[in-house]
């Protein structure tokens, strides 16, 4: 008998002298958000943390390069395990990691023929066979470099080892060095490393094996891809004679799938949208019933418990990885242990927290305000000095994230939103199967109001005269945007709608429609459509689609725009809308484009005015959200999060 819900999900697994406290494992996730002296700043700590306190089972630090002369790619992490000026470091992380009960691990790899950054730096680079990649040549390894970098995989270990790590990820998939000598595409040498299965695999059962015998009771997990996903790559049926030829090896054998340097690979490798939740356990699931000794996890689209639960209980695998799950919502175990489950919020694979963290070093998440603030939120008390009597205007996301987090904090809040419902101009978006997951976390939040006892108006648009006599000691305007119409002749005709209507009435849109806007809001509403059966097309006026910096989403979104063969047009202006289509501008002069249905998407427009106005109607005013700047879900939540963090704490 089991008092748990998903008693699978939390059975302990013990291997060796290791127990792992339940099956979710906090897959590798690297950040180089380092100090002047290239060391990690504290920030990098809490942020692992976090997980630990979640109730994740490991958290694992992505991307410590073995080689940091000729195998450093851009995305790996510049502080070496040996680096003797940051043991200390090192070992405050792993008892940061262990003391709430779970085991610190470490990702070790080697890029191999794309160690771009050690191109850069003028350093050769390796990999099994000669070759150019990305304008870079490659020279093949020899025996002597092949025997050191197998040294190097068992030096960083026993540094590991040293300090404090329970476990190591050996990276041998997603295209970098060891996945490359597994594969048949990259791996064509002739000698005893290449030439068959067992051959190319030779490489990392000698690390395996190295680390086995010189460092006793480390945890050995090795990260495979179960399929390449790129042309001429291999598929599940080779990666299931990859996995057999290493079986024993490594204690854990965690199979994902892709190329981490091709578009098309990478968003399968972190899943798009786009694409099913658990898309990837597929493969672990094809492998798992030839491997006799080796544990299985799996890794992929997983944040939701009961798919999880699935997953161990039917035998697909023995371990289920989560990467930007658990920095939608780090609590995401410890919620699913104690029948909470329905209060997760589900990560939308908006790759915000990707792309942020290539841009800047630095993690964020569009739906969690306190990832990479998680050192400023650690310690700060959850109930405030001064309780306020707090008013906010709109109840979009930044409204109820303010709302909400005010609530929690102590103070007495107020909800008013003029329509009947809360949401904002997201609600439009409810029916897009590939925005699932930001429904939910909408339902969500709307129900954590009501469990935190704000008041909610619906109906209701006050104006500054209103707001004041209801004495507020704080406004809070989140009161949104509007949509940009833009001045083109025709603009107002019978056969031309907002791109939120067009989400609502999709089934009513029959015949052709023609989107003006590339932008995100245009694009997306283009697959969407197009993923309908309707007859659609884009316009944009700029000379390529604009996904607002989100660079992988972006590339989420033209894999997806390729696949379903979706019509775009760059350089492409709107000159007049007529009743039976739109007259444009296009590279080689004007064209016509037939439709039934002209769509705006031409961006939005921060109510800023109308805002500012409630500015004198309370002694503290806040102004957050879309009716500052039109910009994105994290904006919208950093702003109301931090807005009602501040309330009452001085006064």
């Amino acid at each position: 008998m089991s008092v748990l819900k998903f008693p699978h999900l939390f059975e302990p697994l013990i291997i060796g002298n290791t127990v792992f406290r339940n099956r979710i494992f906090a897959s590798p996730q690297g950040s180089s958000y380092l100090d002047s002296d290239q060391l990690p700043t504290p920030e990098v700590t809490v942020f692992y943390e976090r997980k630990a306190i979640g109730g994740a089972a490991t958290t694992c630090m992505g991307v410590r390069s073995v080689d940091p002369v000729s195998g450093m790619n851009y995305g790996d992490n510049r502080v070496l395990l040996n680096n003797h000026r940051a043991i200390s470091w090192f070992n405050y992380y792993t008892n940061a990691i262990s003391r709430h009960g779970a085991v610190p691990s470490v990702e070790l790899q080697h890029s191999g023929a794309f160690s771009v950054q050690s191109a850069v730096a003028g350093n050769q680079i390796y990999g099994p066979v000669e070759g150019e990649y990305g304008g870079i040549h490659v020279l093949p390894m020899t025996e002597e470099q092949i025997t050191a970098t197998i040294d190097a995989f068992i030096e960083h270990a026993k540094w590991a080892k040293a300090c404090g790590f329970g476990m190591v990820t050996i990276h041998g998939g997603h295209g970098w060095l060891l996945s490359e000598f597994l594969s048949p595409l990259f791996n064509t040498r002739t000698d005893r490393w290449g030439g068959s299965q067992e051959n190319r695999a030779r490489i990392v059962r000698e690390i395996c094996k190295g680390i086995r015998e010189q460092v006793p009771g480390l945890v050995i997990e090795l990260r495979i891809s179960g399929g390449e996903g790129v042309k001429d790559g291999y598929g599940v049926e080779t990666g299931i004679e990859i996995a057999k030829s290493i079986d024993g090896y490594p204690d854990i054998i965690h199979v994902s799938v892709g190329h981490a340097t091709f578009d098309e690979a990478f968003t399968v490798t972190s899943p798009s949208m786009f694409l099913e939740d658990g898309v990837n356990v597929k493969y672990a699931a094809a492998i798992k019933p030839h491997i006799k000794y080796s544990k299985v996890g799996t890794v992929g689209a997983l944040s939701d418990p009961a798919l999880m639960e699935e997953i161990i209980a039917s035998g697909k695998a023995d371990i289920v990885n989560v990467a930007r799950g658990l920095i939608a919502d780090p609590d995401l175990p410890l919620k699913a242990r104690t029948g909470n489950e329905h209060d997760i919020n589900k990560c939308l694979r908006c790759s915000f927290c990707f792309s942020n963290v290539m841009a800047t070093g630095q993690y964020k998440c569009a739906i969690n305000p306190e990832i990479g603030r998680e050192h400023e939120y650690a310690t700060e008390p959850l109930k405030v000095l001064y309780p306020k009597n707090v008013l906010v205007l709109g109840g979009g996301i930044a409204g109820m994230q303010a709302a909400l987090t005010a609530a929690k904090r102590g103070h007495t809040v107020t909800l008013a939103e003029k329509s009947d419902r809360l949401g904002g101009v997201l609600l439009c978006e409810a029916n897009v199967p590939f925005k699932v997951h930001l429904h939910e976390y909408i339902e969500n939040q709307i129900r954590r109001i009501g469990e935190a006892g704000v008041k909610v108006l619906l109906n209701t648009e006050l104006t500054p005269e209103q707001a004041e006599a209801m004495k507020p000691d704080v406004i809070i305007a989140a009161i949104g945007s509007s949509a940009v119409v833009p001045p083109i002749p025709g603009v107002d005709g019978a056969n031309v709608l907002p791109a939120e209507k067009a989400y609502v009435q999709a089934d009513e849109l029959t015949g052709k429609s023609v989107i003006l806007g590339g932008g995100l809001v245009g694009i997306e509403l283009g697959i969407y459509l197009k993923n309908l059966g309707k007859d659609v097309e884009v316009v944009e006026m700029a000379d390529k689609l604009n996904c607002s910096g989100n660079t992988v989403h972006e590339m989420g979104v033209m894999v997806e725009i390729n696949r379903i063969n979706l019509p775009t047009h760059t350089s492409t202006k709107a000159l007049r809308i007529e009743e039976n289509g739109v007259v444009c501008e296009g590279p080689e002069g004007e064209v016509f484009f037939p439709a039934d249905h002209v769509i705006i998407a031409a961006g939005m427009k921060g109510r800023q005015k109308e805002a500012a106005a409630f500015a004198q109607a309370a002694p503290q005013f806040y102004q957050i959200g879309d009716c500052l700047a039109a910009t994105n879900i994290y904006e919208a939540n950093r702003l109301g999060f931090q807005a009602a963090m501040e309330i009452g704490t001085r006064w």
